[in-house]
């Protein structure tokens, strides 16, 4: 696309936001839009973003009829989308070698941590994929690392698949089955294809990097089976005196296949086994084992261990087990919001954030508290297709997808900050009936006006004298004097009044707003990323159930808390 085009696409879909929302759009959204639907752009998101940014500016000046009537004469196809066939969300490729199998897939999450949208990746994808051929899905713990797992962990991640409406088939935990993989290592080292080895770390790690052989190699297998008993035994080995090693290939290019280890000592307390093991595998050993005792014909893995492959297929034939056919994918970041648990954890422990659930991090329970719909999750997280690349996306781009779902649930009502009184004389009357929603019926409430509203004080600040302005749901009124805050009512309606505030009377709702924004820019953390601003609201606010979503007009989309708190959820 040259550079023509590229503005005339980004006007395109400015003037039909705009369009969709009382005329006003903004440069996020419609960045969302680009990368969603013109994947030439999706590499050139720094060069269009200072272009987006002018053609907003530019659009949010036109008035809503001059908008609707550019739609009309150069893009009449906008009008016509609502009859279009909907865009096929599924965007995932076939399954390979499916012939004759039954599909099984898993979701292994460690419980060391809360989920996250990196989490909600793999998950949704392996249960498409089962959906998709009328296949199952295994929810499997990989609990084998004592000391970082915790039952909330576990907990955590029960409740965040129940929030994305996967419903898997079965739960395995691979701490429950310690003695099948045990069996597996004694079958592997009667084979004489693991060893165990008893040097240091820096002997082990500096072997592996030279391509050395371990000097342990040269045990006798009768030495070897010796020597993993005594793993066991309370008063054999101590943590980090011996590992179990598959026997590789040290010469290999592929750093994993240098004897890496199988099982290793942890003495450590486990959240669900307390002390009873002390010899633990690793997830080179026990994620394929159970991918081939459960079945498993499609094991969905990050890019990260597509090198280990060569290693895992190398170990399932040596045991003469089946292998599960492997589909990697790219990691997935949110834009300023760090997903791995190493860069979540420090947050919490130094106090930058408060917990798991705060609606600025990318955890699942953080963006449920924020208001972000567990369909928007899965159709952004499809849309992105199956790739090796990781991706890197703006918040925007999940905002998107959660307003096409919220909008039309969503009911309406006035919100105002630093409330300032304007009074209105000759008001037609003292009962005002105001719909819940410009396009849905969700009903409408009725308000009570007695000679006077409640304006923001940045409305209030900039009223003029003569000047006629828009008050929503009530008529156009007159400023008489915008000092002294005063207006007269002229008319129901009137053409050409671009100027509309909303307003609150009689006794209004005190609530406070928790505004999320972008946690760090770059490495820098954001001090300002978390705000709360104090507003009040109609006394219809009082209706809503907590949790319910609400759009303040003028302000943007919130999630109802409670009685006196909402979160901001996005534009």
């Amino acid at each position: 696309m040259n550079d023509e085009e590229i503005k005339n696409e980004i006007r395109k879909f400015a003037l039909q936001n705009a369009a969709e929302h009382e005329g006003q759009t903004r440069d996020k959204t419609i960045l969302a839009k680009i990368m969603g639907n013109v994947p030439e752009l999706r590499q050139k998101a720094k060069e269009i973003s200072p272009i987006i940014t002018e053609i907003v500016s530019e659009i949010n000046q036109i008035p809503l009829e001059k908008q609707q009537k550019e739609i009309q004469e150069k893009y009449p196809e906008l009008l016509e989308i609502k009859k279009e066939k909907p865009q096929k969300e599924n965007t995932l490729p076939a399954l390979k070698n499916i012939e004759g199998k039954e599909i099984i897939t898993r979701f292994p999450p460690a419980p060391n941590g809360y989920p996250h949208i990196g989490h909600a990746k793999a998950a949704i994808i392996s249960d498409e994929y089962a959906k998709m051929h009328g296949g199952k899905i295994i929810l499997r713990f990989e609990d084998t690392n004592p000391g970082t797992e915790r039952l909330e962990y576990y907990a955590a991640i029960k409740v965040g698949m129940d929030w994305l409406g996967i419903k898997y088939d079965s739960v395995e935990y691979v701490s429950d089955s310690l003695d099948i993989l045990y069996k597996k290592a004694d079958q592997i080292i009667k084979s004489n294809d693991a060893y165990v080895c008893t040097c240091s770390q820096d002997s082990i790690s500096k072997d592996r990097r030279e391509m050395t052989e371990c000097r342990c190699t040269k045990q006798s297998l009768e030495e070897n089976e010796k020597l993993w008993h005594k793993m066991f035994d309370e008063k054999g080995f101590k943590e980090g005196q011996a590992l179990l090693r598959f026997r590789g290939n040290m010469q290999s290019g592929n750093t994993t296949m240098r004897d890496p280890a199988l099982f290793r000592i942890n003495t450590k307390r486990h959240a669900r086994q307390e002390q009873k093991y002390k010899v633990w595998p690793t997830y080179d050993f026990a994620g394929i084992i159970f991918d081939s005792i459960s079945k498993v014909s499609h094991a969905m893995r990050s890019k990260e261990f597509e090198l280990r492959k060569e290693l895992h297929h190398t170990i399932l034939d040596k045991l003469g087990m089946e292998k599960a056919e492997f589909i990697f994918f790219g990691r997935l970041d949110l834009e300023g919001m760090p997903v791995s648990k190493s860069a979540l954890k420090p947050l919490i422990e130094n106090g930058k954030v408060p917990w798991y659930d705060d609606p600025r991090l990318p955890t699942l329970e953080g963006l449920r508290r924020r208001g972000i719909r567990p369909e928007a999750v899965k159709k952004f997280i499809l849309s992105l297709g199956l790739t090796k690349n990781d991706t890197v996306s703006p918040f925007a781009s999940l905002e998107a997808f959660n307003k096409k779902i919220i909008d039309g649930e969503s009911v309406r009502l006035h919100m105002v900050r630093n409330p300032k009184e304007l009074k209105i004389a000759n008001l037609p009357s003292s009962e005002f009936h105001l719909s819940n929603h410009p396009t849905m019926d969700l009903g409408k409430r009725t308000v009570n006006i007695d000679n006077s509203v409640m304006i923001e004080g940045e409305d209030a600040k900039d009223l003029k004298n003569e000047e006629s302005i828009r008050l929503l749901g009530i008529g156009i009124v007159k400023i008489t004097d915008s000092s002294d805050l005063t207006a007269e009512f002229i008319s129901e309606n009137a053409e050409n009044i671009e100027k509309k505030i909303q307003w609150v009377a009689g006794e209004p709702i005190k609530i406070k707003i928790i505004v999320p924004d972008q946690l760090f820019f770059g490495e820098k953390f954001n001090e300002d990323s978390l705000k709360e601003v104090e507003g009040f609201v109609e006394q219809a606010y009082l209706k809503l159930k907590d949790g319910d979503e609400i759009q303040f007009i003028r302000f943007g989309y919130c999630r109802k808390e409670s009685t006196h708190q909402v979160i901001f959820t996005h534009k």
